[in-house]
């Protein structure tokens, strides 16, 4: 009687066990309670209990125990990785595991607009979600390209702004061999300058080679650049908007950086340009033009004359005139 017990006993255990096998696999094979894609930060030195009780939290599993077994026996030829993944919706626990060993990290992306200036960007990257660590290195101003900047989560400030100075000076090195002949810039540096005030000047792309001849033109004469946002980089080292109009006072102000008075480029950047800017100011239109003003539509008036100039200029100003009356 005993020895029946016993094998009965011995059956029921083998059927439990067996019953807990299948109902493991089967979850373990089986759409998850997920509804939606959602992305989960993995922290570094997380334990494969401690993963499990997250992707619990946020149902992406529904049985913590199920994933722990299956990373420690089935999964276990490979580590789960720390990092930011994305999970699609009704995600099984098999694939949770193989997004978690041999998955992509999300990437994030960081787009720095041209004509920003260095105080601009490095305050914009020091709000930039997902990315670690204080900036302890400040590039000068228009040694940074702006551009479309991709990064995982936890990757340093200070190693996005090394890529950043990088590809400035790839984009620089790249170009300047490309320069059109008799250039009245003889360096690297002077054509970043230009550049940095041309992208100040226009955000338009078909007009920045015409804005580059003028400034070329000019000093080719040896004439003033005149350039408004010299002179307001001068006021406020870009650290912040003048947040009013340019004044007379300005315009005379003895600066390096002011262009009215300054027969030169100014002393250094006024801005970070972008790559468009730099081919411009490397490859300018010939036109004979040596100025320039806004014409009310986004766009700027040129011509060769001053007495043509001071015609565009006033018909800007009157047209300024009718728009300030029309908004009272």
């Amino acid at each position: 009687m005993g020895r029946v017990l016993r094998w009965l006993f011995g059956v029921l255990i083998f059927l439990a066990v067996g019953s807990v096998g299948v109902w493991g696999y089967t979850n373990y094979i089986s759409l998850g309670p997920l509804k939606s894609t959602v992305s989960v930060v993995i922290p570094g030195g997380a334990s494969i209990n401690n993963i499990a009780k997250l992707l619990a939290r946020i149902q992406i599993i529904s049985q913590p125990i199920v994933f722990i077994i299956a990373a420690r026996t089935v999964a276990s030829d490979k580590a789960l990785r720390a990092g930011e993944f994305n999970f699609p919706a009704a995600v099984t626990p098999r694939e949770v595991l193989d997004i978690l060993q041999n998955g992509e990290t999300v990437v994030r992306r960081l787009t720095v607009a041209e004509g920003l200036s260095t105080s601009e960007i490095l305050e914009r990257l020091s709000k930039t979600e997902g990315l670690s660590g204080a900036i302890t290195s400040r590039p000068a101003e228009g040694e940074i390209l702006p551009e479309t900047y991709h990064f995982s989560f936890g990757d340093s400030r200070d190693d996005i702004i090394l890529r950043m100075r990088q590809a400035m000076k790839d984009a620089l090195l790249e170009l300047w061999p490309r320069r059109a002949a008799d250039l009245p810039i003889n360096t690297i540096e002077e054509a970043l300058i230009l550049a940095s005030i041309v992208e100040k000047e226009t955000g338009r792309a078909d007009e920045r080679a015409r804005v580059a001849g003028v400034f070329v033109n000019r000093l080719h004469k040896i004439m003033k650049l005149q350039s408004d946002p010299t002179v307001i980089y001068g006021l406020t080292r870009g650290i912040a908007p003048l947040g009013r109009p340019l004044s007379g006072k300005d315009l005379a102000q003895e600066n390096p950086y002011n262009t009215y008075v300054v027969r030169a480029l100014p002393p250094g950047p006024i801005s970070n340009p972008g790559r468009a800017a730099i081919e411009a100011v490397l490859n300018p239109a010939a036109t004979g033009e040596l100025y320039f003003v806004a014409d009310g539509k986004g766009g700027h008036v040129f011509s060769r004359t001053l007495a043509e100039h001071n015609r565009n200029v006033s018909r800007w100003r009157k047209l300024m005139r009718q728009r300030k009356s029309g908004d009272q």
